[in-house]
C-alpha cells in the first residue's frame, strides 16, 4: 500500500476508518479469536546499542542491571507455565546487538529453542541482527517466527538509533524470510514521530514480500534514564487509527497490541480489538515494562465474547509474490 493511500484512510472520520478496517478484519479473520503470546527476556540489559527508548541499553542509567543468559531450566519452566496459562506462542528476547554462528551464546540459544519447540508451542525469538547462516540455524532449531521491529519511518529512524541503520533492520528481515521463518515486525508509537512517520512505517511493512506474519503496535512506555523518559503519552485515538490502518494495509497479518497496554483502559483495548488487533502479549511482564496480568486479559476477552486462538505450529510462513521485488522496500 502506498503512503498516499494510507494517509487517505488515516484522515477519514474516525468511525468511517473503523468501519473500513472492521470489514477487512472480518473478511480475513472471521473468528472472534485473539492470539495469546508470552514474551520472556532471557538476557536482560547490557546492550551496546543506543535505542533511545530502551532501558536495556548499557549507555543509559535506567536502573536495569546487565544479566547473563537465563539458565535453560528456568526458561523451560516459564515456557511450560505460559503454555498452561493459555499462551500459544512463546517469544524469547535477548538484549544483544546480534548473534553469530558458532559462538557459545548462540549455541546455547539454539539448544533452548529446540527444547521449547518440543513443548508444542510456536517459538519466536528476538536476538538482534542476524546473518543468513544464523537465520537458517534458528529455523532448523524450531523457530517459527522472528521479531525485528522497524520501530518508525526510515526518515525518523536516525533520530532514535545511531548504532545501526534502518537498512540493517531490513537486511535482518530479509535473512529471516529467506530462511523460511515468519517475520514479526512493527513499530513503536510515541518516539517523537509525526503521523506521517507512522504511515511511512506501515507503508514499508505493507511492501515486505512476503508480508509480515504479525505486526506489533507498541505504545511507548517512557523508561527512566533513557532519552525519551519525558515523552508525552500517545493519544488512544491515534493508537486505534494506527491499528486500523495496519489492518487495512496488511490484512493477513496478526496485529498485536503490545507494549503500553497498562496505559489503556479495558474500553480502549476493546476499541483497538474492534479496529483490527487480534493478538496480545499476555502475562505479567513485557521485557522491562509491565503488562496486564493474565487473569485480567482472560476476563476482558470473556466480556467481549472473544476466545484465545489455538496454536498453529504447522502454519507455513507467508509466501512471496513472484511479481514483486523480494527485498523489503523503504520507498
Amino acid at each position: 500500500m502506498t503512503f498516499d493511500e494510507l494517509k487517505t484512510h488515516y484522515e477519514l472520520p474516525f468511525f468511517e476508518l473503523l468501519k473500513r478496517a472492521r470489514a477487512v478484519h472480518e473478511k480475513h479473520w472471521p473468528e472472534d479469536e485473539v492470539q495469546l503470546c508470552t514474551l520472556l527476556s532471557i538476557k536482560t540489559g547490557g546492550c551496546s546499542e543506543d535505542c533511545s527508548y530502551c532501558a536495556q541499553s548499557a549507555r543509559y542509567d535506567s536502573g536495569v542491571e546487565a544479566e547473563r543468559l537465563m539458565p535453560k531450566c528456568d526458561i523451560l519452566e516459564r515456557a511450560r507455565a505460559a503454555r498452561e496459562n493459555g499462551s500459544t506462542r512463546f517469544c524469547m528476547g535477548a538484549a544483544w546487538k546480534g548473534v553469530r554462528a558458532g559462538s557459545k551464546r548462540f549455541e546455547e540459544v539454539l539448544g533452548i529453542v529446540r527444547e521449547v519447540s518440543a513443548l508444542g508451542m510456536e517459538v519466536c525469538t528476538t536476538l538482534g541482527e542476524l546473518g543468513a547462516e544464523e537465520a537458517a540455524q534458528l529455523k532448523e532449531a524450531g523457530v517459527t517466527a522472528y521479531n525485528h521491529n522497524i520501530d518508525t519511518s526510515p526518515e525518523h529512524y536516525g533520530n532514535i538509533v545511531t548504532t545501526h541503520t534502518f537498512q540493517d533492520r531490513l537486511d535482518t528481515i530479509r535473512h529471516v524470510q529467506d530462511a523460511g521463518m515468519s517475520v514479526c515486525s512493527g513499530g513503536i508509537l510515541g518516539l517523537g514521530e509525526t503521523a506521517d512517520d507512522r504511515l511511512r512505517m506501515l507503508e514499508v511493512l505493507s511492501n515486505f514480500n512476503p508480508p509480515p506474519e504479525s505486526v506489533p503496535i507498541n505504545k511507548l512506555m517512557p523508561m527512566p534514564g533513557t532519552p525519551l523518559a519525558g515523552s508525552a503519552p500517545v493519544d488512544t485515538f491515534d493508537v486505534a487509527r494506527t491499528i486500523a490502518c495496519a489492518r487495512i494495509a496488511i490484512p493477513g497479518a496478526k496485529v498485536r497490541l503490545s507494549a503500553g497496554r497498562t496505559e489503556l483502559s479495558e474500553e480502549a483495548q476493546a476499541l483497538c480489538f474492534f479496529a483490527g488487533a487480534n493478538s496480545i502479549f499476555y502475562g505479567d511482564k513485557l521485557l522491562t515494562a509491565k503488562n496486564p496480568r493474565a487473569e485480567q486479559d482472560l476476563r476482558l476477552l470473556e466480556k467481549l465474547g472473544m476466545r484465545p486462538q489455538a496454536p498453529d505450529r504447522d502454519r507455513a510462513a507467508p509466501e512471496a509474490e513472484p511479481e514483486r521485488p523480494l527485498a523489503p522496500q523503504t520507498a
